[in-house]
C-alpha cells in the first residue's frame, strides 16, 4: 500500500511540473501547476474506483471503446466529399467521434464477462442442456433442515457446495465454544448425509474470489458467475443478494408458506405446555413451532385440550394463534336448570330467605 501512495505522489508531481513548464493555462507557473496537481488528482481518484471493477470488464470497455474508434474514423473517412468548412458537416463529425467510442465503452464494460475464458471455451463447445446450480451457505448446512427438503425431491439441478464455506464450517467444528463446535460438526453431518443420496448431483466448488474477504459477498459472486440460486435462511444475506441481482431461495420462508391455515372459528387439539403472560392463559406449539396461547388453559397444563380459534396473528417473527378453551364441565353447570320443589295440595308455598310470608291466624268463633 505504501508502495501505490508513493506512486501516486510521484505521479501528480510529475504532471504539476510539466504543467509549469509547459504553462497551458496561464502565464504564471502557480496556477499551471495547481491546474497540473488537480488534473493529476482526477485521474488518482478515478484509478481508486477501478479497483472493484472486474479485469474482464476493463478489458470488454477497452475493446468496445476501440471498436466505437474505429468505426467513427472510417464514417469520417468515407464522408470525405462533405464539405468541411460547413459548421454542420464539423459537428456533425464530432458528436460521432464522441458517441461511437462512448457506446463502445459502456456496452464493453457491461458485456466485459463474455471474455472470461470459461465463457470463450463455451462458445466453441457443443451446446448442452443448461444446468440449473444451487449454491449452498454455510447457515443453511448447519440448520439442517435442507437434507430433507433434498430427501423429498423439491430441490433440482445441481446442489453447489463452495470450498470457502467448507473452511468456514470447519473453522466453526474447531471453535473452542461448545455449542459452536457441535453446530458445526452437526453440519458436516449433515452433508455427507445429502452427499450420499443417490437422486442429487453434488458439486464440491474450488472456485475462490481471493479479492472478496466475506464468505457471502463470494456466494454472491459465485453465483452470479454460475448464474445459480444461492440457499440460505440468512435474512441480511437474503437481502444483499436480492439487491446485487441474484435470486435466493430462503428455507425459512418455505417453512413460513407451509404452515396449517387455521380460521376464527375452527377447533383444533393442542398440549399446554406452561401458563401465559396474561392471566388464566395457558401456552401451546404445533408441530411446526406456531406458539398457540389459550385463554382459560391455565389449569390444563399437561393436558391435551380442544380450543376453539379466535384470532391469528402474523407477524414478522412467524405466526400466532389465539384459541379459548371452552370448560365442559362449568358449561354444564352454568346451563343447569333450577330443580322445583314439589308441593303438596293445601300446603303454603316454601319459605324463601327473602320472604315474609306468615301463616294466618284462626280467627275464633263466637
Amino acid at each position: 500500500m505504501t508502495w501505490f501512495v508513493f506512486a501516486r505522489v510521484l505521479f501528480i508531481a510529475a504532471v504539476a511540473y510539466s504543467a509549469s513548464l509547459v504553462r497551458p493555462v496561464h502565464e504564471l507557473a502557480q496556477i499551471n501547476v495547481l491546474f497540473g496537481a488537480g488534473l493529476a488528482g482526477l485521474v488518482v481518484l478515478f484509478e481508486t474506483q477501478l479497483r472493484d471493477i472486474a479485469v474482464s470488464s476493463m478489458l470488454g470497455a477497452v475493446i468496445g471503446g476501440t471498436i466505437g474508434l474505429t468505426i467513427a474514423k472510417t464514417i469520417a473517412t468515407t464522408l470525405f466529399w462533405a464539405d468541411t468548412t460547413d459548421s454542420r458537416v464539423a459537428f456533425l463529425h464530432t458528436v460521432t467521434l464522441l458517441t461511437l467510442p462512448y457506446l463502445g465503452l459502456v456496452v464493453g464494460g457491461r458485456r466485459g464477462e463474455w471474455l472470461e475464458p470459461a465463457r470463450l471455451i463455451s462458445l466453441f463447445r457443443a451446446t448442452a442442456p443448461k444446468k440449473h446450480y444451487k449454491i449452498l451457505d454455510t447457515s443453511v448446512i448447519i440448520d439442517g433442515r435442507i437434507a430433507d427438503i433434498c430427501e423429498t425431491g423439491f430441490l433440482d439441478g445441481t446442489l453447489v457446495i463452495p470450498q470457502f464455506v467448507l473452511k468456514e464450517l470447519q473453522f466453526v467444528a474447531d471453535s473452542s465454544d461448545a455449542m459452536k463446535r457441535n453446530r458445526g460438526r452437526r453440519g458436516l453431518d449433515i452433508l455427507q448425509k445429502v452427499q450420499k443420496m443417490t437422486n442429487l448431483d453434488v458439486v464440491i466448488s474450488d472456485v475462490d474470489f481471493p479479492e472478496v474477504k466475506e464468505v457471502d459477498l463470494k456466494l454472491i459472486e459465485l453465483a452470479r458467475s454460475l448464474e445459480g440460486k444461492i440457499v440460505t435462511n440468512d435474512f441480511n444475506l437474503n437481502k444483499v443478494a436480492e439487491l446485487r441481482g441474484v435470486h435466493v431461495l430462503n428455507i425459512n420462508e418455505l417453512a413460513n408458506s407451509l404452515k396449517p391455515v387455521v380460521l376464527p372459528g375452527e377447533y383444533m387439539k393442542v398440549f399446554i405446555i406452561k401458563e401465559g403472560r396474561e392471566y388464566n392463559q395457558g401456552v401451546a406449539y404445533l408441530d411446526d413451532g406456531t406458539m398457540v396461547v389459550v385463554d382459560n388453559g391455565r389449569k390444563m397444563i399437561s393436558k391435551n385440550i380442544d380450543v376453539v380459534v379466535t384470532s391469528v396473528l402474523q407477524t414478522t417473527a412467524g405466526k400466532m394463534i389465539f384459541g379459548r378453551y371452552i370448560d365442559p364441565a362449568g358449561d354444564a353447570q352454568r346451563a343447569a336448570p333450577t330443580e322445583a320443589v314439589p308441593t303438596v295440595a293445601g300446603d303454603p308455598p316454601p319459605r324463601s330467605e327473602t320472604s315474609s310470608f306468615r301463616r294466618p291466624r284462626a280467627v275464633p268463633q263466637t
